[in-house]
């Protein structure tokens, strides 16, 4: 895993307050938060570009996460002076538009370098709520605003941003199925295979720094590692038959995925990153494949059709107990087990896929998606507030996030051809 230098320094304080956002409300009351264009204070203007630049992807950051309303620039004031201080600000000018928060920005480039400034306000009582410095580098803006968004996020809510966060996804706009990288935006959009084949199902390791994935590009799926900062890719699965999928166990070194050799039946097994067999989890004639481990790692779910249709299951990996989790719907796929403890799957309804989320018990099932469209691949975020998803709710396949309850639908990706299978990095990945 690579690392960007970012210096981070506190400003002196005005008198801080705070505004505490309680994210775990039923129905969260968004923020109005004003982001004028950042100034820019280098000595001789280099890149101008970047005082709207930078105000897009902080807007864009924070409009995603669900709990702001960025707004439009159309009614802000023009202000000039100083950005350290307050006293140019005519908060009641702000407050009377409707701004609730206000966030004051410059920057300064040198050579290769950029330092950014911030100030978060209280609009109504003028109060200082942030005061911040952070440098680094030009070309790496987008990660530099990325962290000043989880900043604030943290601020006001207590709980760590995810906008450093990455998804992994499959794309075939080269003709074959890839796998590719972008930022939590959709942004710094990165190509990691060229197998000119077909490659499926990214999944980020703990540590962020390998994604394990399958690949045909040896004549039949096989499973192979990815080392992010070199591009070594290793190979740790090439038995006969089928070698699919790949859930990563929490400390990094196991990893759960279906095997069938030589076309016997599918079941999952655990093997360790020299590919060798540890265990074998489930014995069945019916086909078992889509593993997700539970929080601690006690339990896994799984997609299995020995009832008929496919259906998932639970698994209990201490005294191996099986039990059937979905009974109300036809077709149940990609179980994925959040840090919270709810799971997030697949389903067919209606003649085409929802995304559905379920208590490990059974109880409080719930569907997030409701389009006549499909909606597949759920993934959920490090902190287990939002789900990223595939739909071909326009124009072929893309990349959408929402909230857990699933409020706030965004598409993030605009890369040509269909873009599917999204898995999303630990929240504390930098490029």
């Amino acid at each position: 895993m690579g690392s960007l230098l970012i210096a981070q320094f506190f400003l002196p304080d005005e008198g801080i307050g705070k505004i505490l956002i309680d994210i775990n409300s039923p129905s969260v009351q968004k923020i109005n938060i004003a982001i004028p264009d950042f100034k820019n204070y280098s000595e001789s203007g280099e890149h101008p570009e970047l005082s709207s630049d930078l105000t897009k992807i902080i807007s864009n950051d924070l409009d995603l996460s669900g709990y702001f309303v960025p707004m439009e620039h159309e009614a802000f004031i023009d202000e000039d002076g100083p950005l350290l201080t307050s006293d140019n600000i005519r908060f009641k000018n702000w407050s009377v538009i409707g701004a609730e928060l206000l966030l004051k920005g410059g920057y300064t480039c040198v050579g290769q370098n950029i330092e950014v400034v911030v100030r978060l306000y209280d609009a109504y009582y003028g109060n200082q709520l942030m005061a911040k410095r952070f440098l680094g580098k030009v070309d790496r803006y987008s990660s530099l605003m990325h962290r000043i968004g989880n900043e604030i996020v943290f601020l006001l809510t207590g709980y760590e941003g995810i906008f450093l966060s990455r998804f992994a996804f499959v794309n075939n706009s080269t003709g074959h199925k890839e796998i590719y990288l972008c930022d939590f935006d959709g942004g710094n959009v990165q190509r990691i295979t060229s197998d000119e084949s077909i490659a499926l199902l990214p999944r980020w390791s703990p540590d962020g720094e390998t994604i394990a994935y399958t690949s045909y590009k040896d004549g039949s799926p096989m499973v192979y590692l990815h080392e992010i900062s070199s591009g070594k890719i290793k190979r740790i699965s090439d038995r006969k038959g089928l070698n699919m999928g790949g859930s990563w166990m929490s400390d990094g070194t196991k990893l759960a995925l279906t095997l069938s050799f030589d076309n016997e039946n599918q079941d999952i097994y655990l093997i360790d990153l020299s590919g060798k067999i540890l265990e074998r989890y489930t014995n069945h004639w019916g086909i078992d494949v889509s593993p997700s481990f539970s929080p601690d790692g006690t339990k896994m779910a799984f997609v299995s059709n020995r009832s008929g249709n496919p259906q998932i299951y639970i698994k209990d990996l201490k005294n191996g107990n099986e039990e059937r989790l979905t009974f109300d719907l036809k077709y149940c796929t990609s179980p994925v087990w959040s840090r919270l403890d709810k799971i997030a799957f697949t389903a067919m309804n209606d003649g085409h896929f929802d995304i559905y989320t379920i208590n490990p018990d059974g109880s409080n099932m719930r569907r997030l998606t409701e389009d006549e469209d499909n909606s597949e691949d759920p993934c959920w975020s490090p902190d287990g507030r939002y789900i990223v998803f595939s739909s071909n709710r326009e124009a072929g396949y893309h990349l959408y996030i929402m909230n857990s309850n699933g409020q706030n639908q965004r598409r993030i990706s605009y890369l040509k051809g269909d873009n599917t299978s999204p898995n999303w990095s630990p929240s504390y990945f930098m490029e």
